[in-house]
C-alpha cells in the first residue's frame, strides 16, 4: 500500500473514542434453533450481561408472547437488579393506517417500564410494498409518529432500521428518509441493520460513511449485523471505523440462522486492537467466564474454537510452537490470554517433545525430571498408536504425567466390576452394575441400577466410595462420547470413550480405549473420579492393599 493511499484511508476513517455495547441475546439470540429460555433463564442471563458491563440489554418484545411480558413485569417488580446496564424493550412502529396513541404494540412497550425502547421499522422499499402492503410515504409517517409519541412519553428511542443495507442499495432515498423521520422526531440512535446478513465490510464502510455524512449533528449511528456471510464481527468493526457509536450483537454470537455479531470477539477487537472504549477495561477479562456461564444457562455447549474465549483459542500443540511460546508468549498469541479471562493451554499428543511436556507440567504445577518426561513421551506415542487421543483428554493426561513421577492414586483400587443388562417381558431394559473396590482397609461391594452401563457403573462406584469421599458429590458427568476407531472390524472394533466432567468450577475430560466398550468406559470413568477427588483435596486412604 502506498503512503498516499494509506494516508487517504486514515483521513476517511472516523473511529470514535468509545462505543456502546448493546446485547440482544434475550431477543435476537434466543431465536437460535434449539435455544429456548425460561423467564428465570432470561433473568439470570441479564445478570451475567450486567456483570460483564454492557451498556444496554435488550430484554425482548413485551407484547409478543407471555414469556417476554412476564420478564418485563418481574424486572420492573425488582426481580432483576442491574448495576451497569440499561434494560431496553423492543417493538415495532404503529400499524399502517393506525394512530400511535392507540397502537397496542406501543402500549406494551410503555407498559414494560424501561427508560429506553428500540423501535424496528422497515427501511427497504420492497419490504414496505410487499410485506407491509402500504406506501413509502405511510411507512415514513409510521416511523415519525411512533418515535414522536414515545419521546413524548419520556422514552429514549433507538430506531432499528430493518433491512437497511439491502434497502439502501435498492432505493437509498427512501431508506435515508426513514432515518431522517426518526431523527427529526427525536430518536437518539439510528441502528443500521443487516437483517439478511449478506453485506461485506467494504460495503458497510461505504454505506455507514454516507449515513454518517448525512446525520452529523449529534445523532448516534449503530450497527446490527447478522453472520450469514461470516462477516458480522468484521462488519461491526467496519461500521465503527466509519463513525458508528453503538454495536449490537449477542454473547457467543447466538441468533437465528448463523447468528449475530459475536460480542465476545467484537469487544476485544474494538478495545484491545482498535483502542476504542467499550465495556470498562478491567471487565474485559470477564469475557471468558461470562461467555461460558451464559452457555451453561442457555444449555448450548461452548465452541472450543471460538476466538478469544474458546477453550482452544490459546491452545498450542505443535512442538515448534510450544518451544517458541516457552521463550515468548507473543510468538503465537495475538493478545495476552488473561486479558480476556482465558489462558494458554499446551495440548499433548504423539507429536509432543520434551519441551511440550515440560510446559504442560509447569502449567499443572508438577515437578518432572528428564527421565519422567522421556517416559511420558514414549508412553504417549504408544497409547496414541493404540487409539488414545490425549489432546482432548486433559484429565487423563495429567494422571499419566503424575504416574510417570511415581505417583499412585490411593483413593481406591478396583477388584472387579460386572454389568448386566436385562430385557424384561414388558420390553423395558434394566442395567445393573456391581463394583468391588478396596478403600483403605475395607473391601466394599456396591450394586446400582442405571439407564445404561456407564450410568450404572457410575452410580455403583459412587455408592461404594462416596461415604468415604463426600467431595465426590460435587463431581458430575456432563457428556459421554463413543467413537468406533476401526469400522472395518465391525463389532470387534476398537472403541474410544471420552467423558466430560465438572465440579462446578473446573471441567476436565478423561479417556478410555478398548475393544470392549464397557472396559473403555470404566477406564474413562475411573480417571474422571480420581481427577475430581485429587483436585477437590480428598485425602488418600494410604493403607490400600
Amino acid at each position: 500500500m502506498s503512503g498516499d493511499h494509506a494516508h487517504a484511508e486514515l483521513e476517511s476513517a472516523r473511529i470514535p473514542d468509545a462505543v456502546d455495547i448493546y446485547d440482544t441475546t434475550l431477543r435476537d439470540g434466543s431465536q437460535q434453533e434449539g435455544l429456548s429460555l425460561t423467564v428465570d433463564d432470561k433473568l439470570r442471563v441479564a445478570e451475567q450481561l450486567d456483570h460483564l458491563g454492557v451498556q444496554y440489554i435488550e430484554g425482548g418484545w413485551p407484547g409478543a408472547n407471555p414469556k417476554d411480558a412476564e420478564f418485563f413485569r418481574r424486572a420492573a417488580a425488582g426481580d432483576l437488579h442491574l448495576h451497569r446496564a440499561t434494560l431496553v424493550a423492543f417493538g415495532s412502529t404503529r400499524k399502517a393506517g393506525g394512530r400511535a396513541e392507540t397502537d397496542p404494540v406501543l402500549a406494551d412497550m410503555l407498559a414494560a417500564q424501561t427508560s429506553v425502547v428500540c423501535l424496528v421499522a422497515k427501511s427497504a422499499e420492497w419490504h414496505v410494498t410487499e410485506t407491509l402492503r402500504t406506501t413509502l410515504t405511510e411507512a415514513v409517517d409510521m416511523v415519525a409518529d411512533s418515535v414522536g409519541f414515545l419521546v413524548g412519553q419520556g422514552k429514549r428511542v433507538f430506531l432499528d432500521a430493518e433491512h437497511f443495507f439491502d434497502g439502501f442499495g435498492q432505493n437509498p432515498g427512501f431508506s435515508t428518509d426513514v432515518l431522517g423521520a426518526a431523527a427529526d422526531a427525536g430518536a437518539e440512535v439510528l441502528v443500521l441493520c443487516d437483517t439478511n446478513g449478506g453485506s461485506l465490510p467494504f460495503e458497510v464502510e461505504r454505506v455507514v460513511g454516507q449515513v454518517r455524512d448525512r446525520f452529523n449533528t449529534g445523532i448516534g449511528v449503530g450497527g446490527h449485523f447478522h453472520n450469514d456471510s461470516g462477516c458480522a464481527v468484521a462488519n461491526s468493526l467496519a461500521a465503527v471505523r466509519m463513525g458508528a457509536t453503538q454495536v449490537q450483537g449477542c454473547v457467543n454470537g447466538y441468533g437465528e440462522r448463523t447468528g449475530n455479531a459475536d460480542l465476545t470477539s467484537a469487544i476485544p477487537d474494538l478495545t484491545l486492537k482498535m483502542g476504542v472504549r467499550t465495556i470498562e477495561r478491567e471487565r474485559i477479562r470477564l469475557l471468558t467466564p461470562v461467555a461460558h456461564h451464559i452457555a451453561e444457562l442457555v444449555n448450548v455447549a461452548p465452541d472450543a474454537h471460538q476466538p478469544f474465549v474458546g477453550q482452544s483459542a490459546f491452545a498450542h500443540k505443535a512442538g515448534l510452537h510450544t518451544s517458541a511460546i516457552a521463550r515468548s508468549r507473543q510468538a503465537y498469541e495475538h493478545v495476552e490470554p488473561d486479558s480476556v479471562g482465558n489462558g494458554t493451554r499446551f495440548v499433548v499428543s504423539e507429536m509432543a517433545g520434551r519441551s511440550t511436556i515440560a510446559l504442560k507440567a509447569e502449567q499443572v504445577g508438577l515437578a518432572m525430571d528428564d527421565a519422567a518426561m522421556a517416559a511420558v513421551v514414549e508412553r504417549l506415542k504408544e497409547l496414541e498408536h493404540r487409539g488414545y487421543h490425549f489432546e482432548v483428554a486433559d484429565g487423563s493426561l495429567e494422571l499419566l504425567m503424575r504416574a510417570a513421577t511415581g505417583w499412585k492414586q490411593g483413593f481406591f483400587s478396583l477388584e472387579s466390576h460386572r454389568v448386566i443388562t436385562e430385557l424384561r417381558e414388558d420390553g423395558s431394559f434394566v442395567t445393573e452394575a456391581t463394583v468391588k473396590v478396596i478403600v483403605g482397609d475395607d473391601r466394599v461391594i456396591a450394586t446400582a441400577e442405571g439407564n445404561g452401563p456407564v450410568n450404572a457403573l457410575d452410580a455403583a462406584l459412587r455408592q461404594a466410595v462416596g461415604p468415604v469421599y463426600p467431595q465426590l458429590a460435587q463431581v458430575h458427568l456432563t457428556d459421554f462420547k463413543v467413537r468406533v476407531l476401526d469400522t472395518s472390524r465391525g463389532t470387534g472394533a476398537v472403541t474410544r470413550v471420552l467423558i466430560d466432567s465438572s465440579d462446578g468450577d473446573r471441567t476436565w475430560t478423561t479417556i478410555g480405549v478398548s475393544e470392549n466398550v464397557i472396559e473403555a468406559s470404566w477406564s474413562a470413568l475411573e480417571d474422571s473420579v480420581v481427577f475430581g477427588l485429587l483436585h477437590l483435596g480428598a485425602d488418600h486412604q494410604t493403607s490400600l492393599r
